[in-house]
């Protein structure tokens, strides 16, 4: 169907916002110069609204309930249910050339919005409890702040922000530190009403987190793009991170029982869901590699052990073994039963965001 105004092709949205007020012809408009300002227009038009409806029966699989859509006709299922319908059974629904609406669009709804801002960083986390996103069950919140309010409090704050998703290289368990040069992480903040900074200003910022608290610290704040996020993701199981651990063994131990550790290279090792975080990650079995690991007597009942390991090990199941559900650990390595009393990243090997100069 052709639009009537301009001869192209129904619905032409430079028409449509120009009809609503003169102003809106620069937003549909013709200034091509990237704007990140964003305009949400919701229509009624109830002569069509169950144009679609037929689609559901036809492709029930494409139309299935989620928890935060109010509608199963969503964009995304329409367009794989059109995608997926033969085209007789489409023809059936609409003639062609469809016939002419009777009545015109109503508009419900405008919302002016900013494109979303990224900021990217590296935290350390210097307690041990402290969770990185907040620790809530069912319905009851367990620790009063986390890493990703920390640092996101202040950022919308100064971008006058309505709200923020956060987003990192892994994640920590509340009581393992992350110490070197911290963890990569990036957070995209919604509707900024303040998006302009001199890089002077953000080091400003940066300052004002790590002076806010002492249990986090924030370094190489920056200004990124969407599209440079997925650097942080690429190839995240390829990557390398390093951790110390301090073990305890039941059995008393020598220096000499813990130094063929000092050997073992690129160590295979099968680690089924833990039973920690099967409420959150499904059952299956991962093949994981130990790079290597350095031992450091402590006591007859205590040593430091020093990995490098291939992103997403489960580093204490390694230890205990986690009722044999990671093959091999520490403890069958050894013979013993051996737990971990304290973990620490030291680093995490993803080379993002760039490092700035201080």
């Amino acid at each position: 169907m052709l639009c009537g105004l301009c001869t192209t092709v129904f619905p032409c949205l430079d028409c449509i916002f120009s009809t609503l007020h003169p102003a809106c012809c620069l937003v549909a408009g013709k200034t091509g110069n990237g704007s990140l300002f964003e305009v949400s227009v919701v229509f009624a038009h109830p002569e069509t609204v169950e144009d679609c409806h037929f689609l559901r029966a036809i492709c029930p699989d494409c139309f299935k309930p989620a928890k935060n859509k109010q509608s199963v006709f969503t964009r995304m299922a329409v367009m794989k249910a059109l995608n997926k319908i033969k085209e007789e059974d489409f023809c059936k629904q609409f003639p062609c050339p469809p016939n002419s609406p009777k009545a015109v669009c109503t508009v419900l709804e405008i919302e002016c919005a900013h494109g979303a801002v990224f900021v990217a960083g590296r935290y350390n986390k210097y307690s041990r409890n402290l969770p990185q996103t907040p620790w809530i069950i069912d319905g009851e919140r367990k620790l009063e702040s986390s890493v990703e309010e920390l640092i996101s409090d202040h950022l919308l704050k100064v971008f006058k922000a309505e709200s923020f998703n956060f987003s990192s290289s892994g994640r920590e368990d509340v009581d393992v530190r992350t110490l070197g040069n911290g963890r990569p992480f990036a957070i995209e903040l919604v509707n900024p009403h303040r998006v302009h900074f001199t890089s002077q200003e953000i080091k400003e910022l940066q300052q004002k987190i790590n002076n806010s608290s002492n249990k986090i610290q924030v370094r190489d704040l920056q200004l990124v793009t969407r599209e440079a996020i997925g650097h942080m993701k690429e190839g995240e199981e390829e990557k390398t991170k390093t951790y110390s651990a301090l073990i305890w063994t039941n059995k008393a131990i020598q220096r000499k029982d813990i130094e063929f550790l000092d050997d073992i290279k690129d160590l295979k090792i099968d680690q089924k869901t833990p039973l920690r975080v099967l409420h959150r990650r499904p059952l299956a079995v991962r093949t994981r590699i130990i790079h290597s690991m350095e031992t450091r007597y402590v006591d007859e009942h205590h040593f430091r052990l020093y990995l490098k390991t291939q992103a997403g090990t489960y580093i204490k199941e390694f230890v205990h073994g986690d009722f044999g559900r990671t093959k091999p650990n520490i403890g069958s390595l050894m013979d013993v039963t051996a737990d971990i009393l304290e973990l620490d990243v030291e680093s995490v090997d993803v080379d993002w965001p760039p490092a700035l100069n201080d």
